[in-house]
């Protein structure tokens, strides 16, 4: 299978970005002899050390808020124009031919192709206790974030503490979005080209988290903000006369 160079590139991104945390587990940890280091110490680990220091698990509701808007908010619907606008111009597939009437029919496709992933992305994460959610960094600096984004691909949070994982949804959804994509492309089409596609709707994924990075984080905007405005203010009963 030949990966298209913006896979290649996502692919050596997310590898730089883990190295740093692979290499900070090797380095040997200060032994602390506090009963409370020691049991600390008994619990398993995870994997990664999560980059959202406040993090809180979503309710079932803002699970629900948070798949509505990965799947019909602006980004999805910004993408699908985005990769139809491309498609048009590249005549691709040539059996639509042009016109406005193709335009559609071409983001027609890719919303539906958004539609699966995004639904198969939440629904195995479901199945996995996983939170397939994005969360923005708690770091500053460019390329910080620009390396949580792109990890955050292929990635997730897990746990009461959110520590991050490896995803299987998060890899697998972009190519079973493709894949499903099949039914209504031209006969001609098949698996290896259902591959192909994978390829550029991961990447598609990769663009999407940079957005919600650096331009509009989605719910979970709202929701930390409700939230920090319970924790600071809180109810008439808690405050001090």
């Amino acid at each position: 299978m030949k990966w298209h160079p913006a896979t290649n590139l996502l692919i050596l991104t997310i590898g730089f970005a883990i190295s740093p945390n692979l290499m900070a587990q090797s380095a040997p940890a200060t032994v602390i002899s506090s009963p409370d280091a020691a049991e600390a110490s008994s619990s398993a680990r995870p994997s990664y050390p999560s980059p959202i220091l406040a993090y809180e698990q979503p309710t079932e509701k803002e699970k629900l808020r948070l798949f509505a808007f990965d799947a019909f908010g602006p980004y999805a619907f910004a993408e699908a124009a985005i990769a139809g606008g491309f498609q048009q111009a590249t005549n691709s597939p040539p059996e639509w031919g042009g016109g406005a009437r193709a335009f559609g029919e071409r983001v027609a496709s890719n919303v539906g192709i958004q539609l699966v992933t995004t639904t198969t992305r939440y629904g195995l994460a479901e199945i996995l206790r996983e939170d397939a959610a994005y969360y923005r960094c708690e770091c500053r600096g460019l390329f910080p974030r620009l390396g949580h984004a792109l990890i955050s691909t292929v990635t997730a949070r897990q746990g009461k503490d959110g520590h991050t994982v490896f995803s299987v949804p998060g890899l697998v959804s972009p190519y079973v979005g493709t894949m499903t994509a099949m039914a209504w492309y031209p006969d001609r089409f098949g698996v290896k080209d259902g591959f192909r596609m994978g390829n550029y709707n991961l990447a598609a994924q990769a663009a999407g988290n940079l957005a919600l990075e650096f331009i509009y984080g989605g719910p979970h905007t709202l929701f930390s903000h409700i939230r920090g405005s319970k924790t600071q203010g809180g109810t008439g009963a808690d405050r001090n006369p």
